[in-house]
């Protein structure tokens, strides 16, 4: 291809090619001779190898240009640019040639389920409005990884956002960058001051926010939406939650986020192992963040099913193979241990039982957030009782105790009766605004103070309740019966599955939902292993540096044999190391059921894992365990059948 450029008289010189000096040819200077100031004599040659000649003055500058011939078949240029050019230019055609690029040129070995997931299920999809509901542990994040970097190699998504809880986002950033190359930056106070703009989420294309973060700063919203997103991507995504109460509809702030960035972004992926909780209208809500004209407004009940075929995308582990055919997950079993309160138990366990019915009756009296404050503590307290003797015992003895110094602030600073004052946290409309770990912290700071008392009688009165119950809850405690413990006792000495062909106890995760019953816990496992040092435990209340380092003790050292923890160390974490876990309170939530098996039952699990779910016959638990079961049953039928028996 020739490019040409105009010249003067003065720059003509042998050697140079010229167009215009010869009609529709290409003429190479020979020889130039100057006549004058305004004149110079040409000696040229035609591509034919003819020699002429022609005088050109200044009224020809305009008519005559220099030409670059670019000699098309020429192999004297630069090697390593034009290596760099083709490679480029195959690198952005790849995809056509290699349907599967990403999964070619990421460091992962990608499974059968993950390849259909991403290159069947998603990137056929234009737009993605999609939910990715594999069980837990099959390696969503790695379905993410893989769609992310086909986008970006196809030139269909620059700028993407990745939602996570905060325990983690800097796992994401981490397996991001060493599986897939890609860079994220995490959204902080930092980033923002830093910002050339004053806007973040303008100057980077690629970021990682906080899901409750951002939920809870309008703020920070409003800077983020001013921003188009090619991609936003939910990680767990069961917390983006609303509910009908009668017609009326109640969004979470979760909710309300995700709702307000899906208006601002092509495609929109939510990534849950758990996307029914049970409740069928709420399941239609949670779809209506990606199609918002097809699920508005309540569906008729037993009239208008849910219908997500086209929407979601869900495999159980017993679907998932490996290339050659056989399960990739190994086989998972699950026990219910019933057992019966002894005498003792069951009479401390009708007592406070009417205590809490007592007091809710009178909290349903009150006005505000002190309603909602009181029912919570009291629902907390109800809980402890099934927990463990020594849960509902330093509860109600915190509790009197709390309530007995609160007596005497009053005492102190009034004349007669009058309305205490209430200094309590206040309790979210919807606690599903809550995490694990914070509902944990606020349920602590409530059950030991909350209380519907209005009058220093009143007051006193309750006192005198809790004194009694608190004695009785002791005399439990010092009898040693404690038939909820005489289960996991038995389990943890008779039971085959506990110990391996050495006779060594294998690994174990215990959850319980409160800390007194995770100290007792301690104390007792200990006593039956003989070694303290082989246990370790993690609250919400754990620094969740500290919370790494325990999870990454319990993984690679050896003689630490069992972990007990709350939710709050539970979301997001994998201990595939571990093959039995126990399940000593059960969560009133179904998909807390699912997240935590999913903890041990993932991608690297060799074992086959076991699950034993502890339940007082005769309780209000065993009857929430009935309605858990109910709600199970009914995301059984919602799902296809993919929701594994508990």
């Amino acid at each position: 291809m020739d490019s040409i450029t105009m010249i003067q008289l003065e720059a003509l010189k042998p050697g140079i090619s010229l167009v215009g000096i010869e009609p529709a040819l290409i003429a190479t200077v020979v020889a130039v001779v100057p006549i004058g100031d305004g004149a110079v004599q040409v000696l040229y040659k035609t591509p034919e190898g003819t020699i002429k000649d022609r005088l050109l003055g200044r009224d020809d500058e305009a008519s005559i240009s220099l030409a670059t011939v670019e000699r098309p078949w020429a192999f004297d240029g630069n090697g390593d640019d034009f290596k760099l050019a083709v490679e480029a230019k195959r690198i952005d055609l790849a995809f056509l040639f290699d349907p599967m690029m990403a999964v070619h040129t990421s460091n992962v070995d990608a499974l059968p389920h993950q390849i259909t997931a991403v290159y069947e299920s998603m990137l056929p999809r234009q737009p993605l409005r999609f939910v990715l509901a594999d069980d837990p542990g099959a390696g969503k994040t790695i379905m993410a990884g893989l769609y992310i970097r086909e986008l970006i190699m196809r030139a269909d998504a620059r700028r993407i956002l990745i939602v996570a809880p905060g325990s983690l986002v800097e796992q994401w950033r981490d397996e991001l960058f060493e599986k897939f190359g890609l860079e994220f930056r995490i959204f902080s106070k930092e980033l923002e001051v830093a910002s050339p703009s004053g806007n973040p989420f303008e100057d980077h294309d690629h970021l990682i926010v906080r899901l409750d973060q951002m939920s809870r700063s309008e703020d920070a919203q409003d800077k983020l939406c001013l921003a188009s997103w090619d991609l936003v991507v939910f990680d767990e995504a069961h917390k983006l939650s609303a509910h009908f109460y009668g017609r009326e509809m109640k969004r979470t702030k979760r909710f309300s986020f995700a709702e307000k960035i899906g208006q601002h972004t092509r495609h929109l992926l939510l990534m849950t192992a758990t996307p029914h909780n049970g409740k069928e209208e709420d399941f239609q809500l949670f779809l209506s963040l990606l199609d918002s004209d097809r699920f508005y407004g309540k569906f008729r009940d037993g009239v208008h099913k849910v219908d997500c075929s086209d929407l979601m995308r869900r495999m159980v582990k017993e679907e998932m193979v490996k290339f050659d055919g056989t399960p990739l997950f190994p086989e998972r079993k699950a026990y219910t241990v019933n057992y019966k309160l002894s005498d003792i138990e069951a009479a401390l366990y009708e007592s406070v039982t009417q205590y809490v019915q007592t007091e809710m009756g009178k909290a349903d009296q009150l006005d505000g957030s002190r309603k909602g404050s009181v029912g919570f503590a009291l629902t907390a307290l109800q809980r402890r009782l099934a927990s463990s003797p020594e849960a509902i015992f330093q509860s109600l003895k915190r509790r009197k105790e709390r309530l007995e110094r609160r007596l005497r602030e009053e005492r102190l600073g009034i004349r007669g009766e009058q309305v205490l004052a209430e200094t309590l946290a206040v309790v979210p409309e919807d606690d599903d605004d809550l995490n694990a770990e914070e509902q944990e912290n606020l349920e602590e700071s409530l059950v030991d103070q909350a209380t519907a008392a209005s009058t220093i009688a009143e007051l006193e009165q309750e006192i005198v309740i809790l004194q009694g119950l608190e004695h009785q809850a002791k005399t439990v405690v010092a009898s040693g019966q404690d038939r909820k413990w005489d289960e996991l006792s038995r389990i943890l000495q008779n039971d085959p599955a506990m110990h391996d062909a050495g006779g060594r106890q294998r690994k174990l995760i215990i959850f319980s939902e409160h800390r007194d019953t995770l100290n007792y816990l301690h104390q007792k496992i200990s006593g039956v292993l003989g070694n303290n040092d082989s246990i370790v435990t993690i609250h919400g209340g754990t620094h969740r540096d500290e919370r790494w380092r325990i999870q990454a003790i319990f993984r690679s050292d050896p003689d630490v044999r069992v972990l007990i923890a709350t939710d709050a160390a539970g979301e997001g974490v994998n201990l595939q190391n571990a093959n039995l876990m126990v399940n000593y309170d059960l969560p009133w939530n179904p998909n807390r059921l699912e997240q935590r098996f999913g903890r041990i039952h993932r991608i690297g699990q060799t074992e086959v894992c076991h699950l034993w779910n502890l339940l007082a016959e005769e309780t209000r638990e065993g009857d929430v365990y009935k309605r858990l079961l109910e709600k199970i049953e009914q995301e059984r039928e919602a799902l296809g059948g993919g929701v594994f028996d508990i």
